[in-house]
């Protein structure tokens, strides 16, 4: 099996960035696997002294086949990030594993990602694979080690070169999308969030790759991988989180750990939505538990 590469994106947050290395490095495959380390340039003077911490960290790291070091001079925050660190490397490489520096891995991430991306690489259906998943409640006869939905995950991440370089960042056509209240609808059937986050994306309000990742998977109508049981754990909503807030976010996204040690995995041949799996899948997504969370996080102030 052929290993794809591992992207690491970086900012200022060297304690959970440490924590992230070291639970990765533990995997069964980390040792065989290329990793390359993209350090954002600070954005203001007072992240300075925290984006040298982490950039004398990351000059060490080891227990991969090889590191590779991409250093910013600029801040291009995350989304920027992303795209242009994704899209360089898929320049020589025909897949990637994409992780950001608040990720916990299990021990089998590394495999289950590369058997995931050999298992659906000529599949046209397929857009990424997820590492993250929210709790499933998972039938006794269920057989399989993946589901299926419509909407993809930025928390831990694989996809390929030729689902990659078709995506039209700029959403050309979002101003038809916006006056057509049926796409909307199927848009927010995978998260009552979708299509408010992409309205915010094109305003201006919100600087996400994901949204727009998202938009181009509901357009053509394409899916995401996700496991059964997760192999991501996030510990990004602290206080050092860019993108996150809030003391009672995380609960949202309380989910299951894989800690089996499994390296072995079924994968599912037949693409459908399974509607009991979604129906558990969009719950941290819906419009409820947003508001329950936003009111519990307000009351803690």
């Amino acid at each position: 099996m052929k290993l794809a590469p591992i992207l690491l994106f970086t900012y200022k947050k060297y304690e959970p960035l440490k924590l992230t290395v070291e639970a990765l490095a533990k995997n069964q495959l980390a040792p065989k696997s290329t990793l390359y380390i993209f350090s954002d340039g600070p954005a203001n003077t007072s992240d300075m002294k925290q984006v040298e911490e982490v950039r004398k960290y990351i000059k060490n790291v080891s227990g991969f086949k090889q590191v590779y070091l991409i250093i910013s001079k600029t801040n291009k925050g995350l989304a920027n990030s992303i795209i242009d660190g994704v899209s360089e490397i898929l320049k020589t490489y025909e897949s990637v594993i994409v992780l950001e520096d608040d990720l916990i891995t299990s021990t089998n991430f590394l495999t289950y990602m590369n058997c995931a991306l050999e298992f659906y690489n000529t599949n046209p259906k397929i857009m990424s694979i997820a590492g993250y998943s929210p709790t499933i409640n998972v039938p006794d006869d269920y057989c399989y080690d993946n589901y299926f939905t419509l909407r993809a995950s930025s928390w831990g991440w694989a996809t390929w070169k030729q689902k990659w370089e078709v995506v039209d960042w700029s959403v050309g056509d979002y101003r038809e999308f916006n006056k057509d209240k049926r796409a909307k609808k199927r848009f927010n059937s995978m998260g009552s969030d979708m299509s408010r986050m992409l309205e915010k994306q094109m305003n201006g309000k919100l600087n996400s790759w994901a949204i727009r990742w998202c938009y181009h998977q509901f357009k053509y109508e394409l899916y995401t991988v996700f496991p059964t049981v997760s192999k991501i754990n996030n510990i990004g909503f602290g206080g050092e989180a860019t993108h996150t807030f809030g003391k009672n976010t995380d609960l949202r996204f309380n989910s299951y750990f894989d800690t089996s040690n499994r390296f072995e995995f079924n994968f599912s041949k037949t693409i459908v939505l399974d509607r009991k799996f979604i129906r558990k899948f969009v719950i941290p997504y819906s419009y409820k538990t947003r508001i329950f969370y936003k009111i519990k996080n307000l009351l803690r102030v």
